[in-house]
């Protein structure tokens, strides 16, 4: 099973970008599909965006389209999720998870990490 932590979270205005990172440990990680999901206050967990192994194809919601870039670094054990023209919106807990095959459904993934705090203020 995959290790998962996310990093990069942050206060920034709207408008604005940052850039997550989710660091993978165990040796599934190159061969596991790697997506994010965020949560708001009082809302459901909702996918964001989804890399498939190879890094080859990616998948976004339309809610972000065009605005994130989501790309990993096998050497590194690590993926990236780009967020730029940030809203306020946007302001959610975001996690990365792992599974085998690059869905948008979150009970395809069966590990995840425990959350970064993104805020976006207006």
């Amino acid at each position: 099973q995959v290790q998962l932590a996310e990093s990069g979270g942050g206060l920034v205005q709207a408008g604005g970008s940052l850039r997550l990172s989710c660091a993978a440990s165990g040796r599934t990680f190159s061969s596991s599909a790697i997506a994010w999901f965020r949560q708001a206050p009082g809302k459901e967990r909702v996918f964001v965006a989804v890399i498939s192994r190879s890094g080859k194809n990616t998948f976004y919601a339309d809610s972000v389209k065009g605005r994130f870039t989501i790309s990993r670094d096998n050497a590194k054990n690590t993926v990236y999720l780009q967020m730029n023209s940030l809203k306020p919106e946007d302001t959610a807990v975001y996690y990365c998870a792992a599974g085998p095959t690059p869905t948008i459904r979150l009970a395809d993934f069966d590990s995840w990490g425990q959350g970064t705090q993104v805020t976006v203020s207006s």
